[in-house]
């Protein structure tokens, strides 16, 4: 038996060959996201202790309970630190955001990867100097070699760069080169000597950090005792060099998990839609060699041996596609890794990592995902009676077995559906893990429901068929013949497009929604904040209100009081100027805040059972107490919520208020000759971020653009797999209908017309496939955007009728491409020949 099942894959070689294809791209998936987030990791990994080779012990100051004053690093300690036994250098390290920008003014890196630090000078290893030399005061800096490279900056130029103040531009010094894990992933570092890096970053003569190295023959561990002992019990805390690697290993490996779990998450796809491909290629194998398997059976195989003969050629055809897909994978890895350089996503250099574990997921993957798939078609052989096969009466499908698959696919999709319709009803949290279960079960109980479903659809194409003559009718005739290989070909391209047509439908959705978001709750043209988060100072609002065009301005000033024992936050407001910078929907009483008066959003409102008119006492965070009284209660939003008070009422308790953003108004509105006047009443400052409702907006969306794009790249590998799957049943249904086409060729049908008949039928099948796909797509879409909905109250469903009909014209390109070798094979056929073929 067993020479015989590797007598027929040899045989059989070009038809086992699409689903090689199949399994072998699903495995090239699956060891390409493994290569490819074990290299990035390790990349980092290195980086990061490389970073720490000059750091054999770092002390920190130690943190407190809320309320106490956090401890300095002082010159003090510092000397203290140097002078204990064991130490070899000890070296204070000062950092924080500092804001570099390029030469067309925009910021050289991003957020918080644009940092800035202090260079210690000729002794400071972290960062040799590759040109000019170390800076001296405020007038000079250091930028990396990468920053250097990217803005074209090089060594006697001047810089504008902001450190959460006024405007510096220093001249650059020198360039120096660094491990730092922030500048490989596309950040700017640059480097004051110490005084400056103090005076601007952290306050003179402390440190962030106090790094130490050990002199030889001394470890780490010994020279931590050393430092536990000598300094301040209780005010700083000591960790060595190896632990904090550890920990930034251990982040970036939990980081790229995340990157790792999607990734494997579409691999997975890619495997489910090939399992239907193989599944489908070894029962049309199988079927073909029915009266082969009964030969043996009459002979005296056994039903298990009938069933392992199969298993056997399903494992050769696994171990020859996980070993190719392995070796794919590899390229794929690689070729990712390169892909993220030109994205600008700059990674350390280093090897590409192959560990034991990804060669054995691939070859276990590749070689168990062809044996379950092709078990079920070799046990259903291994069970019909030799007689019966030898006579062909088992050719048919019996009524009780179609009558049992349509009764679990539709009991599967009932309880699929109810289950997602149960869960739009839930909270986000609790509603996401009923959801998925539903999604599955409705995708498996249509699957199993496709050829049912296929009879109707496929004679609703009828009309359209007709349209082609004979050709069309056969096309028709031909699908509808097998509704369960139909329905087996068409499920693949089905869960592709529904995953893209689902994606797609939430994420116009919700760009819609925070598109209305944006611009029903902000009036304002600009909202100025800082580009890394941070705090804004006070003196940006009243440059902007002196700025010519602008005619009304309010900061969102940030505070605390106790309301009840219970801790709420405050958002100080311009209350003369909330009605022109915002445009809140007003549910009671009336949007006047000044003095005590202030306004609730409808959920504190509720919680607190207010209404207009009602009073309460805020204890503020300088201790002192308030009456304030409920002006009017408004829709709120993730944008604007919460409590409103005047900037004036709470600026007697908030000495030094924190500023998240400013809002603006203009006479003219915003366009892009407004927006330059501000930019330069600020200095043109590179800290400081200015955006429309479009910027606000598109920056929300960000994420779930790049998730969508993400997700339309991955999917392609499925799509691929699908088309290979109708690939291979064409090719196999021409081979099974080769006494049929002969005969097609010998009473008339031309050439053109045999290939107009494939082509017609593949189209048929994609067709079907893309349908379906798009009309649970379309369902996910909207479910999902009813469990959002319960967090944006602006989330409406869209339907992006452009992309759908781009799915579906996708949908028929698939087939129609799908069918050139199969319909080029059909229509060379000899005549004489099939028609003498069994």
């Amino acid at each position: 038996m067993f020479r015989t099942s590797l007598r027929n894959v040899l045989a059989h070689k070009a038809r086992l060959l699409m689903t090689v294809l199949a399994v072998m791209l699903g495995v090239a998936f699956v060891s390409g996201t493994l290569v490819f987030t074990n290299t990035i990791s390790d990349a980092y990994q290195k980086s990061s202790a490389k970073g720490f080779d000059q750091v054999d012990v770092a002390i920190q100051p130690k943190y407190l309970s809320e309320g106490d004053r956090r401890p300095e690093l002082t010159r003090a300690v510092l000397h203290d630190s140097a002078r204990v036994p064991g130490a070899g250098q000890a070296i204070g390290v000062v950092s924080g955001f500092t804001a570099l920008a390029g030469k067309d003014g925009k910021p050289a890196g991003s957020g918080f990867e644009s940092r800035g630090g202090n260079y210690w000078g000729a002794k400071d290893a972290r960062y040799p100097l590759v040109g000019g030399h170390a800076p001296k005061g405020r007038g000079e800096v250091l930028i990396d070699s990468k920053t250097a490279e990217r803005t074209g900056y090089k060594v006697g130029d001047t810089v504008r760069l902001s450190v959460d103040g006024p405007v510096l531009t220093p001249t650059i010094s020198g360039i120096f080169t660094t491990d730092d894990g922030n500048v490989a992933a596309g950040g700017s570092l640059t480097l004051f000597d110490t005084a400056t890096a103090q005076k601007l970053l952290a306050k003179p003569g402390t440190y962030d950090q106090i790094d130490v190295t050990a002199k030889p023959g001394v470890s780490q561990a010994a020279l931590k005792a050393e430092l536990d002992k000598a300094l301040p019990k209780g005010l700083v805390e000591t960790t060595t060099g190896q632990v904090l690697a550890d920990q930034e290993a251990a982040q970036i490996a939990q980081s790229m998990d995340g990157l790792k779990k999607v990734l494997l998450g579409f691999a997975a796809i890619a495997l489910f839609v090939g399992t239907f491909i193989i599944a489908n290629t070894f029962t049309m194998l199988v079927a073909q060699r029915t009266k082969e398997l009964a030969l043996l059976r009459a002979v005296g195989a056994s039903r298990r041996q009938v069933t392992r003969s199969v298993l056997i050629e399903a494992f050769v055809v696994g171990a020859v596609a996980a070993v190719a897909g392995l070796v794919a994978g590899i390229g794929i890895g690689a070729g990712l890794r390169s892909l993220m350089g030109t994205l600008d996503a700059t990674v350390p250099d280093g090897p590409l990592v192959i560990k034991p574990a990804t060669i054995l997921t691939a070859l276990a993957v590749g070689i168990l995902v062809t044996m379950l798939a092709a078990w079920l078609p070799g046990r259903r052989a291994a069970k019909i009676p030799p007689v019966a096969a030898m006579s062909s009466i088992h050719a048919q499908a019996s009524a009780k077995s179609l009558m049992l698959r349509n009764t679990l696919g539709a009991l599967l999709s009932a309880v699929g559906v109810a289950i997602v319709l149960a869960a739009t009803t839930m909270d986000d949290d609790s509603g996401q893990a009923p959801m998925g279960l539903g999604a599955v079960l409705l995708l498996i109980g249509v699957f199993i429901l496709t050829p049912l479903l296929s009879r109707p659809l496929i004679a609703a194409a009828a009309p359209a068929l007709r349209g082609f003559g004979i050709a069309g009718k056969l096309a028709r005739e031909n699908a509808a013949r097998n509704p369960r290989r139909t329905a087996a070909t068409a499920a693949a391209l089905m869960i592709g497009l529904t995953l893209i047509t689902g994606m797609t439908v939430m994420a116009n959705s919700l760009q819609q929604g925070i598109d209305k978001m944006a611009a029903s709750a902000i009036r304002a043209d600009y909202t100025v904040s800082m580009a890394n988060g941070n705090l804004l100072s006070p003196q940006v609002e009243k440059k902007l209100a002196r700025t010519d065009g602008v005619t009304a301005t309010s900061p969102m000033v940030s505070a605390f009081a106790q309301i009840r024992g219970v801790s709420e936050p405050l958002t100080g407001v311009n209350g003369a100027a909330l009605g022109d910078v915002t445009d809140l929907k007003v549910q009671d009483g009336s949007l006047k805040v000044g003095g005590t008066r202030v306004v609730v959003d409808q959920e504190t409102a509720k919680s607190r059972g207010w209404q207009s008119g009602s009073s309460f006492t805020a204890t503020y965070e300088d201790g002192k107490e308030q009456k304030l009284t409920v002006a009017g209660v408004y829709e709120g939003n993730s944008v604007l919520n919460g409590i409103m008070i005047d900037t004036a009422t709470l600026a007697p308790h908030e000495p030094d208020p924190a500023v998240m953003k400013v809002m603006v108004k203009t006479a003219d509105g915003a366009s892009d000759a407004t927006k330059d006047r501000l930019v330069k009443a600020l200095g043109t400052n590179p800290a400081i971020k200015i955006q429309d409702k479009q910027d606000i907006s598109n920056e929300s969306a960000q994420t779930f653009t790049l998730v969508l794009n993400m997700v339309y790249g991955l999917l392609a590998m499925a799509v691929i797999v699908a088309v290979l799957g109708v690939v291979n049943t064409l090719a196999m249904s021409v081979f099974e209908r080769s006494q049929e086409i002969g005969m097609l060729r010998a009473i008339g049908l031309d050439r053109q017309g045999t290939k107009r008949m494939v082509r017609l039928e593949s189209l048929v099948i994609s067709l079907l496939g893309g349908v379906l796909g798009m009309g649970l797509g379309v369902f996910f879409g909207w479910a999902a955007g009813e469990l959002l909905s319960a967090k944006m109250a602006t989330y409406e469903l869209v339907l992006p009728w452009g992309r759908m009909g781009v799915f579906l014209l996708l949908a028929a390109t698939v087939g129609v491409l799908a069918a050139l070798w199969p319909a080029r094979r059909a229509a060379r056929l000899n005549m004489l020949q099939a028609i003498k073929a069994e």
